[in-house]
């Protein structure tokens, strides 16, 4: 891919997006790296949750969270075992995927995304049936899945929504991960995995009882779970971080008002997924949504959207209550109850919030 042609795309690929930062990380590595590591361990880490180099390279953080839920998952990725990274929506599951397989394989493309209808095919490989008809079974016929591939090159391989699969294409994992290898009968061989190969999962843990994962399939990976932002704080520097990056990648301008309207948009989700307010004092009904940071994250980068194009050029509330209310009221009835209280029960009479209350009435009307 061309440099003009990576500019140009919506949303680019981890290893293009922050290519710089990765090659500064190689060029200062010097700890031991697993076979076919682009970085070490360490390096990583950092590269995960940012810092300085010794020449002054900042290293931007991807992930805003304990620093031993990222060293666990790395640790667990140079050894033997999967990894899957469990957790609510929202929680950065697949943005820590994806940059786990860019620092380490420099490629983060080699996913599988489960769906009630993913075929076994995407896990273990297909065939190209105009090959298949004319020349029977052979390795040009062969396509290989993303996780064939990266058996073969000791890369990493994604398996995004895991729980999402159906369980019998799931248990095809099993023998990939315990045994290290593919057969394939059609052709009487089997591919077997070079060093550096493994496997990052995501799951939602709300989807429990969709497709429970069999004991023998999650013996065979090590579960880290991503918790939800644990301080207003940590959640007001994700929400700000990304919605900057997404506000630069949209060419959207940095808006007066962005860092107050962010910091209510948070408050607000944390409240409502709480129950509580901030200040202990209030108890209030949750909604049937999730709220989660990327909603927030979502709700903010359409605010500037509209104060950019269709307002005074200032990021005010009443472009962030529709969003929220949309976030919020997934049930048109019930939902709909919890807004209004948590609007006319905390809102109202909350300093310096009158302009969001009069934005929320006139959307909520």
């Amino acid at each position: 891919m061309t440099t003009e042609t990576t500019s140009e795309v919506l949303r680019q690929h981890a290893e293009d997006a922050f290519a710089d930062e990765l090659a500064a990380l190689a060029r200062h590595d010097d700890r031991p790296r697993p076979e076919r590591w682009r970085l070490s361990p360490w390096a990583v880490a950092t590269y995960l949750l940012g810092g300085e180099l010794a020449d002054g390279t900042v290293i931007t953080p991807k992930y805003i969270g304990p620093r031993r839920i990222v060293e666990v998952a790395v640790t667990t990725l140079a050894t033997d075992r999967a990894l899957l990274l469990l957790g609510v929506p929202g929680t950065a599951k697949t943005w820590v995927s994806e940059h786990l397989a860019a620092a380490i394989s420099g490629d983060s493309t080699r996913l599988v995304q489960g769906t009630a209808g993913t075929p076994e095919e995407a896990v273990r490989y297909g065939w190209n049936y105009a090959q298949l008809l004319a020349h029977g079974p052979s390795e040009d016929a062969l396509v290989p899945s993303p996780l064939m591939r990266s058996m073969r090159d000791g890369q990493i391989a994604r398996v995004e929504e895991l729980t999402r699969i159906p369980a019998d294409v799931q248990d095809s994992l099993i023998t990939i991960l315990s045994e290290k290898t593919l057969p394939v009968p059609e052709l009487g061989t089997e591919v077997q995995a070079v060093r550096g190969f493994n496997v990052i999962a995501t799951a939602n843990d709300r989807d429990r009882g969709v497709n429970e994962l069999s004991s023998a399939l999650r013996r065979r990976f090590n579960t880290v779970v991503l918790p939800l932002p644990a301080t207003l704080d940590e959640e007001v520097e994700i929400v700000t971080r990304r919605v900057g990056q997404l506000g630069r990648s949209l060419d959207l301008p940095e808006l007066p008002g962005g860092a107050e309207e962010i910091r209510r948009v948070v408050t607000v989700f944390r409240e409502l997924r709480a129950g509580l307010t901030a200040d202990g004092r209030t108890k209030v009904k949750t909604p049937s949504g999730t709220l989660s940071t990327a909603e927030a994250i979502s709700v903010v980068t359409n605010g500037l959207a509209l104060a950019t194009h269709f307002g005074d050029g200032v990021l005010r509330a009443g472009d962030v209550a529709d969003g929220i209310v949309g976030a919020v009221v997934r049930d048109p009835v019930a939902d709909r109850q919890v807004w209004r209280e948590y609007v006319e029960g905390v809102v109202r009479d909350r300093d310096g919030w009158k302009d969001f209350y009069r934005a929320a009435r006139e959307v909520s009307a």
